[in-house]
C-alpha cells in the first residue's frame, strides 16, 4: 500500500477530507521521527513499538575476494509488533492463506 492509498483509507474511515487527512498523516509521522531522532521511543498499545537501538563497528567481507572493510558503529529504528497487531494479521493469514498455526 503506497501512501496515497493509506491516505484515501483513513480518511474514508475518519470521515475527513483527504486534504484534512494527508496533514494528519505527515504530521504523524512527523512526530515519530522527531520522537526517534531524539531517542525516544514511541509505543502504541496492541499496535507496536518503536525504539532506537545502537549497532556496533563490526568488520565485513566482500563476497567472492579477501578483502574486508571496517562498517562504523551507528545508530537504527526497531519496530517490535504489538499483541493485537500480531494476532490480526496472523488470523487473517490463516484464513487467506490457508496457513495453520
Amino acid at each position: 500500500m503506497k501512501k496515497s492509498d493509506f491516505i484515501d483509507l483513513v480518511s474514508k474511515k475518519a470521515g475527513l477530507t483527504k486534504k484534512d487527512t494527508a496533514g494528519v498523516v505527515d504530521a504523524v509521522i512527523e512526530s515519530i521521527t522527531e520522537s526517534l531522532a531524539k531517542g525516544n521511543g514511541v509505543n502504541f498499545i496492541g499496535f507496536g513499538s518503536f525504539s532506537v537501538v545502537d549497532k556496533a563497528a563490526r568488520e565485513g567481507k566482500v563476497p567472492g575476494s579477501n578483502k574486508t572493510y571496517k562498517t562504523p558503529a551507528t545508530k537504527a529504528v526497531k519496530f517490535k509488533v504489538g499483541k493485537g497487531l500480531k494476532e490480526t494479521v496472523s488470523s487473517v493469514c490463516v484464513k487467506k492463506c490457508g496457513n495453520k498455526k
